[in-house]
């Protein structure tokens, strides 16, 4: 407990610094900006925001990033409840309850739910990674080359079989990132991999250009096809929940902790996952499941809560065991990369201040948020009134600025809006990029402590089923794919999806 205590005084002395109370600042604006406004998710802005990151300090990046994602969160619900529309992906399910909440003259209360509950998600889930993270980064010491690949493995079976849409499909998309991973030059034979002999390819394809095309000018392209209809409800008048409306929320306020707590961990979890599962389980729990849809306060309390939860917990296999639980940790494990940290459990003790601080900031950030998001509403409505067609000119010029500046190449610019129309192919073919971008970002990786493996056990491939953590890995991936391979359970599948 007194090291717990130590590392958290630590991690508040970093994250109370001023420059990084102004990024984590910066972060929690952007994102809540973003959750506003529809049709910009908090994925298409962190690839947006990695160009800018290269001569800021790594805990300061590393802040504001993750300032971004959980301040989506509460953005998003913001226009889930007051347009109908959602911010991000996981504000989906608030639509249901919070619009009609709104359209009852009930907007006020449903924000306030949707904010508290989300702070007290983030504290408690903040904490949790504080709890658990320094224990599992010990487990993670004892892993080799071996484990290390057969973790990767299974973290690339489970994004596939919890990814949207056709688990082909799923499967398809992590083996073209893997392919997109091995261009370069080999680090270990120096041999040149599918770069024909153009002089960009040489040090691989960088992962801004990938992220920034697939979810960012994939996202403006998309969106250009949508026309938009909002009826911004702008009285919100009361914003303190009366009485029957805490006692009414609290206890899916903690049941959607848990479980984002829970399903965030999760490789392939995160926000989205833990606000459908926590709704669900709110109707599923309820006396009266025929509320639900019509105005019930715990279908904003938990989801809310466990979106929250969900993206804060996400972060504890990315620092503790190098692994991206979802597509938005993979982005963040880029920005990682392009800070020159070594990623895996060895940045708790070789840079505490790095991962103290970034835990620390979150307790700030989210006391920010709710700061920010109660008592701006009246702003966060001005900005749902801004067209989305004066937005995305100046989201396109920045994204091309942002790709230029990696190395001054025009050539970025090209690939990265290549990348952008193949994400638009992937939007229209059903294909979800995340699992690409997961591939994309572990395949070297893989390769890496694959070819370890091998020369430690000079050659013997049995070394994976030998090893007790290995091969209970490879045996849990095994196991979900023949699970999803089962009718019934490929079906139940396809209707959580649906």
């Amino acid at each position: 407990m007194m090291d717990l205590l130590s590392n958290l005084i630590l991690g508040f002395g970093v994250a109370l610094s001023l420059i990084n109370l102004l990024y984590c600042l910066i972060g929690v604006m952007i994102g809540t900006l973003i959750g506003v406004l529809p049709g910009i998710g908090p994925l298409a802005t962190i690839a947006m925001l990695l160009p800018i990151t290269f001569n800021v300090p790594a805990v300061s990046a590393l802040i504001m990033l993750a300032g971004i994602y959980y301040g989506a969160m509460y953005g998003g619900s913001t226009t889930s409840i007051l347009v109908n529309i959602p911010g991000e992906a996981a504000s989906v399910v608030t639509c249901l309850d919070g619009y009609q909440m709104a359209r009852q003259g009930r907007a006020g209360p449903a924000l306030a739910i949707a904010a508290l509950g989300s702070f007290f998600a983030g504290c408690a889930t903040t904490l949790i990674i504080a709890l658990f993270a320094p224990p599992l980064a010990e487990v993670a010491f004892k892993f080799g080359p071996a484990e290390y690949f057969s973790l990767m493995v299974l973290g690339l079976v489970s994004a596939a079989v919890l990814a949207h849409g056709s688990m082909i499909k799923a499967i398809a998309m992590i083996l073209l990132g893997l392919l997109l991973g091995l261009v370069g030059t080999d680090v270990n034979s120096r041999v040149r991999r599918f770069t024909f002999d153009i002089p960009d390819l040489f040090d691989g394809i960088s992962f801004v250009v990938i992220a920034m095309g697939l979810f960012a000018f994939a996202e403006i392209i998309t969106n250009l096809e949508r026309k938009e209809k909002r009826v911004v409800l702008t009285d919100v008048q009361r914003l303190l929940p009366t009485r029957a409306d805490l006692e009414a929320s609290w206890k899916a306020v903690l049941r959607g902790t848990g479980l984002g707590s829970i399903i965030g961990i999760l490789p392939g979890g995160g926000a989205i996952l833990s606000s459908f599962a926590s709704y669900a389980l709110e109707k599923r729990l309820a006396n009266d499941p025929s509320r639900f849809g019509k105005g019930a306060i715990e279908g904003v309390a938990g989801p809310e809560s466990a979106n929250n939860a969900g993206a804060q917990a996400s972060f504890i296999p990315m620092l503790t065991l190098g692994i991206p639980s979802n597509a938005v940790m993979a982005v963040m494990l880029g920005a990682m990369m392009i800070q020159g940290i070594v990623i895996g459990p060895q940045v708790m003790t070789e840079q505490p201040k790095l991962f103290w601080g970034i835990i620390a900031s979150m307790w700030v950030g989210n006391l920010m948020l709710v700061i920010i998001n109660l008592p701006l509403i009246g702003i966060w409505i001005r900005m749902l009134m801004v067209p989305y067609r004066l937005l995305y000119p100046a989201i396109l010029l920045f994204c091309c600025i942002g790709a230029y500046s990696l190395s001054n190449s025009p050539f970025e610019v090209g690939l990265t809006a290549g990348f952008g129309l193949l994400g638009y192919i992937f939007v229209k073919l059903d294909c979800e990029p995340a699992p690409l971008l997961l591939g994309f970002i572990l395949g070297p990786m893989m390769e890496e402590y694959l070819l370890r493996a091998m020369r430690l056990s000079r050659g013997d491939p049995t070394v994976f089923f030998t090893r007790p953590i290995s091969l209970a890995m490879l045996m849990a991936a095994a196991f979900l794919l023949l699970l999803i391979i089962a009718p019934t359970v490929r079906r139940k599948r396809e209707e959580a999806f649906k």
